[in-house]
């Protein structure tokens, strides 16, 4: 990992964090504040709401302008959503906070990920840059809401005070501008030259290619089984009988699990091929779906989760790449757009569907139909391996900057 790849990780990390450290302390300010579980629902819903609308022209705006002006636009709205619930921690102007930490992350990412994808030369260093940089969201996950929990707790006169909210929310209005002072040196890389003539086309054609159809399918797949686990196992545990203490810590294996993974797959990039690792992360979670329900201790769970870690944290790097190689080089920034408001649009609504289904057919219902679904759609990953082939020599060449 190179210098410069590691400055982006870190402005990954410290904007990120930002999101993650205010989606934590603002729905604990509501509900000190007495709002109800309905609205503390809908406060943490539009931090993946905005990034449903902002990422198709957030990826265009990057296909246009390159990394460092998204990034610079993303620094401010993340310190103005941060800093105005300093100045005013009242929920509407949390649900506010939301929106702008939500949709600057969102354009962020886009922008970062589009950079990295063209910077990388070969199938190869694709793999190995987005298994790098699927680490920074990790690590911030961690570095965010903890940093905020400790100011909630030690910064005012006493625990859970209001002037310790402001101090994280403080903290978190900072956090943007380390980014763009690791950023804004980056060299901007020659944009890319677009074909002339023509109707203007359109994002939702890509999803007229089948590979990057299937692609978006598997994505999809496997990122509701995310959703599916975070909304459902502090469900199961507290069934079992299990301490709130305990359900977080099989919640933080499988995201300890999912980092440890993506550090060792750059070691092991050349021997992956991304049809083959998304075909195995659909199989083995949908036997891991139909096994967890019937753990009853949480060291059971716990296992369960780790191995569910490791199985899906496999899945963003090898997504990217494969995506960098199908599409056009003057498209990343849609395609990229596409694929981000598809996930954020599966985070809003999955978690209502997934409460209903809970009530209609039981917690355990809602793991195996789950697991059956992914099971059945493995086969779309086996299908990715026909469309890759026929764009080999096109990846090469589209993934080198300015080709």
């Amino acid at each position: 990992m190179n210098r410069e790849l590691a400055r982006l990780i870190l402005a990954q990390v410290f904007l990120h964090a930002c999101m993650a450290g205010t989606r934590m302390a603002a729905p604990l300010l509501a509900l000190r504040e007495g709002y109800s579980a309905v609205a503390v629902g809908v406060l943490l819903a539009l931090f993946a709401l905005m990034q449903v609308f902002l990422a198709l022209p957030a990826g265009r705006y990057a296909d246009r302008h390159g990394l460092r002006r998204p990034i610079g636009y993303s620094v401010v709205a993340a310190v103005a959503g941060a800093g105005v619930a300093v100045a005013f921690p009242v929920f509407p102007v949390l649900c506010l906070a939301a929106l702008l930490t939500g949709g600057a992350t969102g354009a962020a990412v886009i922008a970062l990920q589009r950079h990295v994808g063209r910077a990388a030369v070969g199938a190869l260093q694709l793999k190995r840059v987005f298994s790098w940089l699927s680490i920074g969201p990790a690590i911030s996950n961690f570095i965010g809401p903890f940093s905020a929990g400790l100011l909630i707790d030690h910064a005012g006169p006493t625990s859970g005070s209001l002037w310790g909210y402001r101090a994280a929310f403080l903290l978190m209005a900072l956090l943007p501008l380390a980014s763009w002072f690791l950023i804004r040196r980056t060299r901007e890389l020659p944009p890319v030259i677009a074909a002339s003539g023509g109707p203007q086309p359109n994002a939702w054609e890509l999803l007229r290619e089948p590979t990057f159809r299937r692609l978006m399918l598997v994505n999809w797949f496997l990122s509701s089984c995310w959703d599916v686990h975070t909304f459902v196992v502090p469900v199961l545990g507290f069934e079992r009988g299990i301490s709130a203490s305990v359900i977080g810590t099989i919640l933080g294996a499988f995201a300890v699990a999912a980092a440890l993974i993506r550090t060792v797959m750059p070691l092991v990039a050349a021997h992956l091929r991304e049809w083959r690792v998304l075909a195995f992360s659909m199989l083995t979670t949908a036997v891991l779906f139909g096994v967890y329900p019937l753990m009853q201790s949480a060291l059971g769970m716990g296992v369960c989760s780790v191995l569910l870690g490791i199985s899906l944290g496999m899945v963003q790097p090898m997504v990217m790449s494969m995506l960098h190689q199908i599409t056009p080089e003057a498209r990343h920034g849609e395609a990229l757009g596409l694929r981000l408001m598809a996930i954020n649009a599966s985070s809003v609504l999955m978690p209502m569907m997934f409460g209903s289904a809970g009530a209609l057919i039981g917690i355990a219902g809602v793991f195996w139909t789950t697991g059956a679904l992914v099971g059945v759609g493995s086969r779309l990953a086996w299908l990715l391996k026909d469309g890759l082939p026929q764009l080999g020599g096109h990846a090469a060449e589209a993934s080198k900057p300015g080709g």
